[in-house]
């Protein structure tokens, strides 16, 4: 399989594919497509595989997409303005992604909900806290809203973080949750209730614009009636 990643802040994926070679997405998620490439849009992991992809704010349905003919090409487009993130994924490895995140991928690779050790992460954390589990081996595609910015933490260290501008981490950094302290901080920070502390080994990306931040500021744009 061959990809080749196109444009700027409203960047198009588009995926080559010999015949036999299949990619799997949401339903919805293709944009256009050539050659001789079946379709087929079932529930994988029945009711139950469903919801858990309803939790992580992704499609209930995921639609297959098969080559048929020598070579045929399918383009996929992310929902808003951002940044497509490949990853190749080995044998067993994983990465864990926000919800909504989760763009394509080939059919080898498997989507599950990661439940967080503590339930007031996934309760209280806000965008990026409930995570999916993307696991190899294959390409997995992953669209970050804005730029995405890579750090490598090295083990011990720490760093804190709004939890919508998380957009991908992998399994070995810890991931806490602590509330904001301060009255003042909390009415007039503007920074929300909570902060993530995210600590080493291991990679995150972080993403520049968040969909919920930009939504927010539309929205205090538009005038009220009356």
């Amino acid at each position: 399989m061959k990809y080749r990643i196109a444009g700027t802040t409203m960047q198009s994926l588009g995926v080559l594919l010999s015949q036999g070679e299949a990619m799997v997405t949401e339903a919805g998620g293709m944009s256009w497509m050539k050659g001789s490439i079946d379709m087929k849009t079932d529930m994988p992991g029945g009711l139950l595989g469903g919801l858990s992809r309803a939790a992580m704010g992704e499609s209930v349905f995921l639609t297959t997409y098969t080559c048929r003919s020598p070579q045929g090409e399918i383009t996929f487009t992310p929902e808003a303005p951002g940044s497509i993130v490949p990853i190749e994924l080995a044998e067993g490895q994983s990465i864990l992604a926000q919800r909504d995140a989760f763009m394509c991928a080939q059919q080898s690779v498997t989507l599950s909900i990661h439940f967080r050790k503590k339930l007031g992460v996934a309760l209280f954390g806000g965008e990026g806290f409930i995570l999916q589990r993307v696991t190899g081996p294959g390409m997995a595609f992953f669209e970050i809203d804005g730029e995405v910015v890579e750090i490598d933490l090295p083990a011990n260290e720490t760093m804190r973080v709004d939890p919508g501008h998380i957009a991908l981490l992998e399994p070995s950094v810890n991931c806490n949750i602590e509330r904001i302290k301060g009255v003042s901080n909390i009415l007039f920070g503007g920074e929300g209730l909570f902060l993530a502390t995210l600590s080493g080994p291991g990679k995150i990306w972080l993403q520049t614009m968040p969909i919920n931040n930009l939504i927010a500021k539309i929205v205090a744009k538009i005038p009220s009636k009356g």
